[in-house]
């Protein structure tokens, strides 16, 4: 029997890693609640693949289901909603308000942020001409009313894949130099919340320093929270500091266009001995992990991996036995383990919206995770920590400093990412 794809992130649905995520948008006006629950509840029509809720069939499986009821548009409050319940309509997707700011809330598992930002583009641009008028979409908008292409609810056959061997393998590694501080995240029971800090950098400067190192945005944030974590942790002989990189290989796989999440990680390690090199050196050693480890023999591996952990999901007996094979067997905790994490997909196009713009966040689980988003003026990263510690962000922003790239930064904040409540 086949199942939806987008189902199979749910049996992995932990309370501390609930596999969600927020987009957050700051606007240059306060927001006009009525106006933006007639531009949600005319974009989401035009997305019926998101507009579902979870079922359990006769056999255990999750379900997706179509779902008439309205999406949900309420104020923003210091907690965290829950997906997927009456609060939210049986949603798994919701948004939040508070004066300029909306926050645009999803789980994880039906898309990642290539496929949410379809959804989150139709309701900004409804909501912005009801308000401003005319405005210039971007070229990618996905307006009410218009055809779903095939290109975008395509999920590949893995048999139609190639199956060659690559030129190289990367030779990488785990690292545990800091699975301690997640531990006593998950392990202690008084621990429930984690936190960012939003750091805002002028897309000019920063890209002069980029170039400036014969490297690109990845390259750079890399090597810099590289040398800025040598600060935070002690030296321990056998030990080492790596990092991964998103990358998204829907191409890879003929996937172009689907709003469902294609991303593996590009695993970057430096060892000590590193520490003092250039970052211009520094550039060239992530470089050469993304040459190596972005081969599309690679995503093609990656996708039977994904198809074979679908598949023994599938072969189990009930709901309870489908959800223990998920975790034990997750693509992406049987990743490397590594340090810390880039995530950063390139410009965004908002066409005309953007002079409404002031910032835009990602936020979403993991410690020392930079999430990245840039327009035209700045780039908007957000810090993760999942502690209060704030040394390896400050060590961070010394290097900004030192390097004379502009910056500003917010106070902490609390990430209130949603939880999921499923049948």
């Amino acid at each position: 029997m086949e199942h939806n794809p987008d189902i199979y992130l749910l049996y992995e649905y932990m309370d501390k890693i609930p596999l969600t995520f927020r987009i957050k948008v700051c606007l240059d006006d306060s927001i006009d609640v009525d106006a933006l629950k007639e531009a949600a509840a005319e974009a989401i029509e035009r997305f019926p693949y998101f507009r579902v809720q979870v079922g359990v069939d006769g056999e255990g499986n999750y379900t997706l289901n179509p779902n008439d009821r309205p999406i949900v548009v309420m104020p923003e409050e210091d907690r965290r909603i829950v997906l997927g319940s009456e609060e939210t309509n049986k949603h798994l997707f919701a948004i939040t308000y508070r004066d300029d700011t909306i926050w645009f809330n999803c789980s994880h598992s039906i898309c990642g942020g290539y496929g949410f930002f379809f959804w989150i583009k139709s309701v900004l641009y409804q909501y912005m001409i009801k308000k401003y008028g005319s405005i210039e979409p971007p070229a990618d908008i996905k307006l009410p009313g218009s055809e779903i292409e095939a290109v975008e609810t395509f999920f590949p056959n893995v048999n139609d894949l190639p199956k060659d061997e690559p030129i190289v393998r990367y030779n990488g590694g785990d690292t545990n130099i800091a699975i301690g501080r997640m531990l006593k995240f998950l392990l202690s029971p008084f621990k429930k919340d984690n936190y960012y800090y939003e750091i805002e950098i002028p897309t000019d400067k920063f890209i002069d320093y980029c170039v400036s190192n014969d490297g690109s945005p990845y390259t750079v944030l890399s090597a810099m929270m590289y040398k800025s974590l040598t600060k935070v942790f002690k030296e321990k002989e056998g030990t080492f500091i790596s990092g991964r990189i998103a990358a998204d290989y829907r191409d890879d796989i003929g996937a172009s266009g689907s709003y469902r999440d294609f991303v593996r990680f590009i695993h970057v390690k430096y060892e000590w001995s590193m520490k003092d090199e250039s970052i211009e050196k520094l550039n060239l050693r992530a470089r050469g992990a993304l040459v190596s480890q972005n081969q599309p023999e690679l995503s093609c591996e990656r996708f039977v991996r994904l198809d074979k952990v679908h598949k023994g999901i599938d072969a189990q007996p009930n709901l309870k036995q489908k959800k223990k094979y998920a975790k034990k067997n997750s693509t992406f905790r049987s990743d490397p383990r590594d340090v810390f994490t880039i995530s950063y997909v390139g410009k965004m196009d908002f066409g005309g919206m953007e002079k409404h713009i002031k910032s835009i966040y990602s936020i979403t689980d993991g410690d020392l995770f930079l999430e990245v988003n840039a327009l035209k003026k700045c780039f908007y990263i957000n810090y993760q920590l999942i502690n209060k510690d704030r040394e390896p962000l400050d060590r961070f922003l010394e290097f900004l400093t030192e390097k004379n790239i502009p910056y500003k930064v917010s106070d902490m904040k609390t990430r209130y990412l949603p939880k999921i409540e499923l049948p």
